[in-house]
């Protein structure tokens, strides 16, 4: 394995990119957008998991660099009456504790790491077909340019070519929530430092941190129809502030102030994941990060699931004795992880499972909790752990 290609400069292609440089093997992204991110504007969570595998990518201090540490989540009923307050991450190492940030702040640190790594980014590579030969396998661009290597990497999202490629009859499905973020002078009501304040409505889940500036990053996720792309692409034309404080009024009326209070875009957009089971690859090709196994926001998983692979992608690549065990490996090792996250993500948000929590008891595990911190371990070799797991 020589030669990787990785189709999608985000969060999981870029994160994919340091990983295998860091296993010695050459890689090369190709970006559609002609800039860092397409969606710079939304923010994200990263958990303790995201976290440790970003600290075995020695990329820990390019990401706490954005964003600001989430140190605890308090849960409130749709009145505004606290009914939990639990501490998250792991307080003894700072690297590990969650943290809140923008999602193009992410993949522009992300992306800055490759380039301290001698790692090319192609941007405006939007790849239109891929052709499996004899000499590898190849990438076909917009632009009439190709690419040629011995693995093709598909990191390119929900919405993936290289998916569409190799597994046409697997496509996206609505899990039943429209998605909001904004963003607001911090308001009343909006909680405490370093903390994540959770609301719990009938039908409307509503959460907000406030960042050390003073800033409230909040997402409301709505039970309801699926907006059409029409609706999506309308942006503040739409008039979403206007949608939203009526209904928190109604079921979670202790966000209303910090809606109402937003400035600046809201943006919003359906949440969305791929039915588990679908093939992750063929020949010499692999989805990775959403393009496998995207999930709804409800567990706020997606980044961090995207970077454990691109940890566990890598290490199978390095201690396995071929590209075929390789793939194999990489596969029994993630796939009952992250299709479980997305049936649990998806359950919560079609309001089929309540929602596991403080106030519910702890949360499942996730197959492969308890192994996590070796299987993201850099130093532990994957073939001899997947021996030991299979004794």
């Amino acid at each position: 394995m020589t030669r990787i290609l990785v189709i999608g400069g985000g969060i999981a292609g870029t994160a994919t990119a340091v990983a295998l440089r860091k296993a010695g093997i050459q890689v090369r992204v190709y970006e559609a957008h002609p800039d860092s991110a397409e969606d710079i504007g939304a923010f994200l969570t990263l958990a303790g998991n995201g976290m440790r595998a970003l600290a075995q990518l020695d990329a820990s201090a390019a990401v706490t660099s954005v964003g600001f540490p989430l140190t605890s989540m308090r849960v409130v009923d749709h009145a505004g009456a606290e009914i939990a307050h639990v501490p998250l991450g792991e307080p003894g190492d700072p690297r590990l504790r969650y943290r809140c940030l923008r999602r193009g702040d992410l993949t522009a640190a992300l992306q800055a790491e490759a380039a301290r790594h001698g790692i090319g980014i192609v941007h405006g590579a939007r790849l239109v077909s891929v052709d499996d030969g004899p000499g590898g396998v190849t990438a076909h661009f917009a632009d009439g340019s190709t690419a040629t290597g011995d693995l093709l990497v598909g990191a390119d999202g929900l919405s993936s070519t290289v998916r569409r490629a190799i597994a046409p009859a697997t496509q996206p499905r609505y899990a039943g929530q429209r998605v909001f973020y904004g963003y607001t002078g911090a308001a009343s009501g909006s909680g405490p430092d370093a903390c994540i304040t959770m609301v719990r409505g009938r039908t409307i889940a509503f959460g907000c941190a406030v960042s050390p500036g003073g800033e409230a990053h909040w997402f409301a996720r709505v039970t309801g129809e699926a907006l059409s792309t029409a609706e999506i692409a309308q942006g503040p034309a739409a008039g979403w502030r206007d949608l939203l404080v009526p209904l928190l009024r109604e079921d979670a009326p202790a966000a209303v102030d910090i809606v109402a209070a937003s400035t600046g875009d809201i943006l919003v957009t359906n949440a969305t994941e791929i039915p588990t089971g679908g093939p992750w690859r063929a020949s010499r090709t692999l989805l990775i990060g959403d393009a496998a196994h995207a999930a709804s926001p409800a567990t706020g998983q997606g980044a961090s699931m995207a970077l454990e692979d691109a940890v566990v992608l890598a290490k199978s690549l390095r201690d396995a004795p071929d590209t075929e065990t390789a793939l194999s490996l990489y596969e029994a090792l993630r796939r009952p992880r992250t299709e479980h996250n997305t049936t649990v993500s998806g359950n919560i948000s079609r309001g089929t499972h309540p929602p596991s929590g403080p106030a519910r008891g702890p949360a499942p595990s996730r197959p492969g909790d308890e192994d996590l911190v070796r299987l993201l371990d850099w130093d532990q070799d994957l073939m001899t752990m997947r021996k030991i797991q299979q004794a």
